[in-house]
């Protein structure tokens, strides 16, 4: 995804370029605190002093790799796909699946239930996770919102609005207690499966057809897309939001961490709606497991706040500022890796629609039934976007004078 990395040999305060040590000179002491990531501030002028004798062109490439090693480690499925890695490589491979026709409630054991040393695979799965979400979190925060908060025109969504310090705070407090939960049922699903769990996937690509292997790829990638689409949008009723979603909603202008930050109930409940095709059709692991690695690194990418786009071979792939808009409207754009399911259902974002947190339903309203205040605070929030997170650099929905005369 290709936010231009910038020379930061120099840096601009007040309109004056200045040398980067003489406008780095006094460092700010922050407590340090790991629920919040205002503690970076303290290791800012380190990092930047590291960061300038990385080479330019390996820049981008460090920052891809870094969101994609968060995704991948962040909700512990690295320990699952470890697993069937092990398996496909022949270890660990010769416990079977227990007779559970005749069972008691009294023979009912750890062993019985295939999770041996669950206790171990919880702690591998929670350390690695919690490390990654906390060190390349905090690097992310500190490559944009801190090396670079000071041209945020440059790759911010929504460039003169962050996210105020309590509620960074809160949002890596929430998110930390939701990884615990994606967490635990990653440990269970991975011990589950190296122990001789049943399921559905398979290892040996001549078990079935090499047509099924390509075609499967799109079968996952449709049924996670099509399934978050609805879950998400469901979790925009009412009663939903107002009880469980609107928690992740606090945040309009998301980051990297934001992507957690959602009630444990409902990431509990997307979790199990992803992974429940293994125990249904045969799959393969690698297609299986690819298409969630890409789901989640695109889950950062889509709750940053920079103007990230997609790449030409991801035609299907919408822009960062897709679900950016999400969070700033609120009920609307509710896809995340396709923006059809938007097109299809009339949920995608309407330049003559207003969109608030008091109006449900994905439709918004139209310009000819809102009330002026609404009007005036709707196109001030159009003005705080940034055309440079649209394609071709060119502000979407800008509503010009002529477009409200049109509507009345």
């Amino acid at each position: 995804m290709g936010t231009k990395v910038i020379n930061k040999s120099k840096d601009v305060r007040n309109g004056v370029k200045v040398k980067k040590n003489e406008s780095e000179t006094k460092k700010r002491s922050v407590p340090y605190d790991p629920m919040a990531v205002t503690w970076m501030d303290n290791y800012s002028e380190t990092m930047d002093k590291i960061w300038e004798r990385v080479p330019e062109f390996s820049k981008p490439f460090i920052v891809f790799l870094a969101v994609f090693i968060m995704g991948a480690t962040m909700r512990g499925e690295w320990l699952v796909v470890l697993v069937h890695l092990l398996k496909y490589m022949g270890v660990n491979n010769d416990v079977t699946m227990g007779n559970f026709t005749q069972v008691r409630w009294s023979e009912v054991t750890m062993e019985s239930l295939h999770l041996n040393n669950l206790v171990y695979y919880w702690i591998g799965t929670s350390t690695i996770s919690y490390t990654m979400y906390f060190a390349i979190g905090g690097f992310l925060h500190w490559y944009y919102y801190l090396n670079r908060r000071d041209r945020p025109h440059e790759w911010k969504c929504q460039p003169e609005k962050f996210l105020p310090p309590d509620l960074e705070r809160n949002e890596i407090i929430l998110g930390s207690l939701s990884l615990l939960v994606t967490n635990t049922v990653s440990a269970l699903t991975a011990c589950y499966i190296s122990n001789g769990g049943w399921s559905y996937v398979y290892h040996d690509f001549s078990e079935y057809s090499w047509a099924w292997w390509f075609l499967q790829w799109a079968v996952i990638f449709v049924y996670q897309d099509y399934m978050t689409y609805w879950i998400h949008r469901v979790y925009h009723t009412p009663f939903l939001y107002k009880n469980f979603h609107k928690m992740h909603h606090k945040y309009k202008q998301p980051t990297a961490f934001s992507v957690t930050a959602i009630h444990p109930v409902e990431i509990l409940h997307i979790q199990i709606t992803l992974m429940l095709p293994i125990f249904f059709i045969p799959l393969h692991f690698i297609p299986f497991y690819a298409v969630a690695l890409y789901t989640y690194y695109h889950g950062i990418i889509d709750h940053s706040g920079i103007n990230f786009k997609a790449h030409w071979w991801q035609p299907w792939q919408p822009d960062a500022i897709f679900h950016d808009n999400h969070h700033q409207y609120f009920h609307v754009n509710f896809g995340f890796n396709c923006s059809i399911w938007d097109k299809i259902h009339g949920t995608y974002r309407r330049k003559d629609r207003i969109y608030t947190e008091d109006i449900y339903y994905g439709k918004g309203k139209a310009l000819n039934e809102v009330s002026e205040n609404e009007l005036m605070n709707d196109i001030k929030e159009r003005k705080s976007e940034n055309p440079l997170a649209y394609r071709n650099n060119n502000m979407e929905f800008e509503l010009t004078e002529e477009d409200i005369k049109k509507s009345k």
